[in-house]
């Protein structure tokens, strides 16, 4: 009996040690999947351009590095490492203008793919290689992966994500080195689902394998969870649908499509066609030159029966040869004018109503279809609160309200709520004028040939002779409110420009003919005769007014350096002029990167 209680006592022990390391194994893999992407909080180092070769300056505008190489990639601006082209040589050197990482072989940045941000690498991690393999190390140099794929790149849309290559098969690790797809593919796209919130984090893997009759595709989610082998001719997602743990997936066999909801089949592969509409949540099917609709749970609401199927609003207009039937978008026959379209609005007690029977003319109905304005407007759009924008019949915009009432004359030739914003700008082509108006339709100010931007928290407008601030209601701030940091600040007297204290009392003479506000690093630009110079946060004038630039752009500064922006990249000179091919060789070097 004593032996039996022993032996069923190891028994037990052996069962909870491998439910221990089962679960182990379970939270390890899990974390392993974890990782952060490294955040930019200030910018401290930037590229420098002096005739046709790169070195690196430091926020306060000083050399660090000398103008020597080709090319200088700074994957991290936070971070003192720099990585430098001089014909095939590569080396990473850091604020010391010391050569380190030393103790591997060629390191390279690893360019982000599809990602609009001037934050254009990978900004913890680079890629080393070793007997033509390539591995994973991070910025202090400890080893993240061995040597092991043939190729490391960045995953498209992805970022912190790796697609690898190894004996000519693709997978996807992260940037801490764990595998994410297996090695086992012979292509991997991303399939491109987006949300404002979380970006691409929830999108999924479209896995490829080549056979003897072409690619067959598969579909893995964001989890990494195989749920379609590759055996589809076609497969996409539909990214329409806003849905992070589900992914709809619209697949085809043998030139017949269906729609499969992760594994669950909703519609069957037996369609020519299948399309997703955002505004009625429905499919459009199409079986022998014919038309139907389904809903989101694959439930057939129109039959496939229909020559021709437009979705306006929220009705379906279902055409054949007896005529035209309109459907509501749950599959029930609606009662209305097939002339007629009604569409939804952000504001569910809002409708536009379109009357197409003499010209297309816009009004507005309320839930329950009661007229609030009738059908007199070329074009309506709903703008926010009880607000819309309307055009009429010289194609002039403003903003009535549902009483039909007019907030903002119809006599702008554009007109739109700036986004992030409760403020409306409307322009007039004609004397180029440009006007900002509040949430409550009060008129803010009127410039012209101004320039509109959009800050973090502010909105500036500017012209050659005055700039005003603006908070992202329409309240207006003073230039103290808006650079609380600064000392000195922008101030206009006798027509031209200097800088005076939070007081007003002046710094710098106004001898300018325009200037612009000291930015974060404590410079600010000043013109005089058409020529951009330099003064620093004390009143330095450290640049005489020397460059000539673009009179459409205000220039930024870092010391005696400007700013020089092309596509999503930027680089400082203090060349007089910047030369275009310079520019296109930029961007060639950074591709073949």
């Amino acid at each position: 009996m004593k032996r039996n209680f022993i032996i069923r006592n190891i028994i037990i022990a052996i069962i909870v040690i491998a439910l221990v390391v089962g679960i182990s194994i379970y939270f390890i893999y899990n974390n392993g999947k974890k990782y952060e992407i490294e955040k930019v909080n200030t910018y401290n180092y930037f590229v420098l351009k002096e005739n046709n070769l790169s070195g690196v300056i430091d926020r306060s505008g000083n050399k660090i590095i000398e103008a020597n190489y080709d090319n200088v990639i700074i994957p991290n601006p936070e971070k003192a490492l720099y990585i430098c082209y001089e014909g095939e040589n590569v080396k990473v050197l850091n604020e010391r203008n010391e050569e380190i990482l030393t103790e591997y072989e060629k390191i390279e940045p690893i360019a982000l793919q599809n990602i609009s941000s001037n934050l254009m690498y990978e900004k913890s991690v680079l890629k080393y290689e070793k007997d033509g393999k390539y591995g994973l190390i991070n910025f202090e140099g400890k080893k993240i992966t061995k040597p092991i794929y043939d190729t490391i790149e960045g995953l498209p849309y992805k970022e912190g994500e790796l697609l690898v290559k190894k004996d000519e098969k693709y997978g996807v690790i992260n940037i801490k080195g764990n595998k994410l797809v297996n090695i086992e593919y012979d292509k991997i796209a991303v399939d491109g689902y987006y949300t404002p919130d979380s970006n691409y984090k929830y999108a999924g893997y479209i896995i490829s394998n080549t056979t003897d009759e072409g690619y067959r595709y598969g579909y893995i989610n964001y989890d990494g969870k195989l749920l379609l082998e590759p055996e589809y001719n076609q497969l996409s997602r539909v990214i329409g649908i806003e849905d992070n743990e589900n992914a709809y997936i619209l697949c085809a066999k043998n030139g017949q499509y269906g729609i499969i909801k992760n594994t669950e089949e909703l519609i069957k592969n037996e369609y020519q066609s299948i399309e997703y509409d955002e505004s009625s949540k429905v499919f459009t099917l199409e079986k022998s030159k014919k038309y139907g609709i389904a809903d989101l749970n694959g439930n057939i609401i129109v039959p496939t029966e229909y020559d021709q199927i437009d979705i306006t609003g929220i009705y379906l207009y279902a055409q054949n040869s007896q005529g035209i039937t309109v459907y509501n978008s749950d599959g029930t026959q609606a009662n209305i004018d097939t002339n007629v379209a009604i569409l939804n609005t952000s504001n569910e007690k809002y409708k536009i109503r379109i009357d197409n029977k003499e010209g297309t003319k816009y009004g507005v109905i309320n839930e329950d279809g009661e007229q609030l304005i009738e059908e007199k407007y070329n074009y309506i759009e709903y703008l926010f609160d009880n607000l819309f924008i309307a055009s009429n019949e010289q194609s002039k915009l403003g903003v009535i309200d549902d009483k039909d009432n007019i907030k903002i004359e119809l006599n702008n030739d554009a007109l739109q709520k700036i986004e992030g914003t409760n403020v409306i700008q409307a322009n007039v082509t004609e004397n180029n004028i440009t006007k900002l108006y509040s949430k409550d339709m009060t008129e803010l100010c009127q410039l012209t040939n101004a320039n509109v931007e959009i800050k973090d928290k502010f909105i500036v407008i500017s012209n050659d002779t005055e700039t005003r601030y603006f908070d992202k209601d329409g309240k207006e701030l003073k230039s103290t409110e808006v650079y609380p940091n600064n000392t000195l600040f922008a101030k206009k007297e006798n027509d031209k420009w200097g800088f005076a204290d939070k007081n007003g009392n002046i710094v710098v003479e106004a001898k300018y003919d325009k200037v612009t506000e000291f930015n974060e690093y404590g410079f600010a630009g000043v013109r005089l005769d058409g020529k951009w110079g330099v003064v620093n946060s004390k009143g330095e004038e450290i640049l005489t007014p020397t460059y000539t630039l673009d009179e459409e752009t205000e220039p930024y500064f870092i010391g005696s350096y400007y700013r020089v922006k092309y596509g999503f990249g930027e680089y400082f000179t203090n060349l007089n002029n910047i030369i275009e091919e310079n520019t296109e060789e930029i961007e060639n070097t950074e591709e073949e990167t």
